[in-house]
């Protein structure tokens, strides 16, 4: 279950759905109230000059609503979107490829931006700042660089490292913006919002449940109850209640605070294993079958904000609250054997 809840590698059809369940326009954005302020200041303000509004960077975990506010930002402007991500840029032709196709106005959405490769990247810099690149033409000492005049573009960026983001990268955008994991009461909204645009019949008990176990993802939350739907369908006549609701989520694995199979993998791996750690980040994901990146971008940041897991330099170490949450007790000694200053930032 954790492969379909947590992946950024959805399917069509998972596309397909979330798709569906998009927010059109900032008034139908529930949550990040500080983030729509600030856009919708900057967005006004651009539209009132008639022109492209500033590049505009979303950093923050996976799920939390970074490419749906890409495509408001295209639909508030009334502009055409391109849609491509960093790793699909290998080469600075590709970026010239795509910077050449723009018209003006047009909003280029490049998301996992931080992954791009670096000539792409040193490339983009001109683009984004002078709203033109230079074409290599030739190779050797024959080589000329040919000046390309691009048309007035709004680049927006994506990334779930905003620190592997080189510093002049950062500086050309106008806008930065952080998103957060969203409290429980704005899932809440999200998740009856979405059983209503599905025609899902769910109890407000039951919308609560699934506020609790979505780890504060709007992404996850949408998929929950897209699950549990599916098991009420199957199983009843359609419609959810609270214990319909129990017993989808823990069928599918999903305890009762949003810990997933791989969450309490990675718990068991670092206490029985690892005697609370610490370990490192590598051999924590050997551990558990999964790759390095998996587990820093998509299990970690919510096991960090639950107070289950603490980073140091020396490693990845299983809190107190972890053990007590799997039910085993604490050892005395070496638990937590690091000093402040050993924090990773």
């Amino acid at each position: 279950m954790n492969e379909e809840i947590m992946s950024s590698s959805l399917s069509p059809e998972e596309i397909g759905a979330e798709q569906a369940l998009r927010p059109q326009s900032l008034d139908d954005f529930v949550g990040q109230q500080r983030v729509k302020d600030q856009l919708d200041l900057l967005l006004r303000a651009a539209r009132e000059r008639g022109a492209p509004a500033d590049h505009i960077l979303f950093s923050g975990p996976p799920g939390l609503g970074k490419t749906t506010l890409a495509m408001i930002v295209a639909s508030e402007m009334d502009s055409p979107i391109r849609i491509t991500s960093g790793p699909a840029i290998t080469h600075a032709g590709d970026l010239a490829s795509i910077l050449s196709s723009l018209v003006e106005g047009e909003v280029l959405f490049l998301d996992e931006i931080h992954r791009m490769a670096r000539p792409a990247e040193e490339m983009l810099y001109m683009a984004m700042e002078d709203f033109r690149v230079d074409v290599v033409v030739g190779k050797g000492p024959g080589a000329t660089a040919i000046p390309l005049t691009l048309p007035h573009f709004t680049l927006v960026g994506a990334t779930t490292r905003a620190g592997l983001l080189p510093g002049p990268l950062r500086d050309r955008f106008g806008f930065t913006a952080h998103l957060d994991f969203y409290d429980e009461a704005d899932i809440a909204d999200i998740v009856s919002r979405s059983s209503s645009l599905l025609d899902v019949g769910i109890s407000k008990d039951s919308i609560v449940e699934l506020g609790k176990r979505s780890r504060g993802t709007p992404r996850i939350a949408n998929r929950l109850l897209r699950r549990v739907r599916d098991y009420a369908q199957v199983h009843s006549d359609g419609s959810i209640d609270i214990d319909m609701t129990k017993s989808a989520l823990n069928m599918y694995e999903v305890d009762e605070i949003g810990l997933d199979r791989l969450d309490k993998a990675i718990l068991k791996a670092l206490i029985e294993q690892f005697d609370g750690g610490p370990v490192g980040l590598s051999t924590l994901a050997m551990a558990v079958g999964e790759e390095r990146e998996t587990l820093e971008s998509v299990a970690e940041p919510f096991l960090v904000r639950s107070g289950f897991v603490a980073r140091s330099a020396r490693g990845r170490t299983a809190t107190a609250a972890a053990w007590r949450h799997l039910g085993k007790k604490a050892p005395e000694a070496g638990l937590g054997l690091f000093d402040s200053d050993e924090l990773e930032p």
